[in-house]
């Protein structure tokens, strides 16, 4: 649970890092650039921990899997309320179809 607690933290941070200038293009590029750098520091001292703490129980596939299923989950909630983009029906095609990877990465 810590492990996805720590992820999902985070991906907060890497969200708005990676996306979140996208609402301030007017920004000069150095500024959100450095700016974003910043915040995938904070996003890294959640990650790292996450992943080596993670490790101890799940292989490196599985943990890059629910980093991935939660990055989904972190991002959709990310466009739909911070860039107020609208959900799709073909991503959540895409997200149930991933699911599907999900189960066969997790078979014993």
């Amino acid at each position: 649970m810590k492990t996805a607690i720590l992820l999902t933290i985070s991906n907060v941070f890497m969200t708005f890092a990676w996306y979140g200038h996208l609402k301030y293009k007017e920004s000069p590029l150095w500024k959100v650039i450095f700016i974003s750098w910043l915040i995938a520091f904070a996003e890294y001292c959640f990650q790292v921990p996450a992943n080596r703490m993670g490790h101890y129980k799940y292989s490196a596939a599985q943990l890059k899997t629910i980093q991935e299923v939660i990055t989904l989950i972190v991002f959709s909630v990310f466009s739909i309320l911070y860039l107020k983009e609208e959900f799709r029906w073909n991503y959540a095609v895409g997200f149930l179809l991933m699911i599907g990877a999900v189960f066969f990465i997790f078979k014993k």
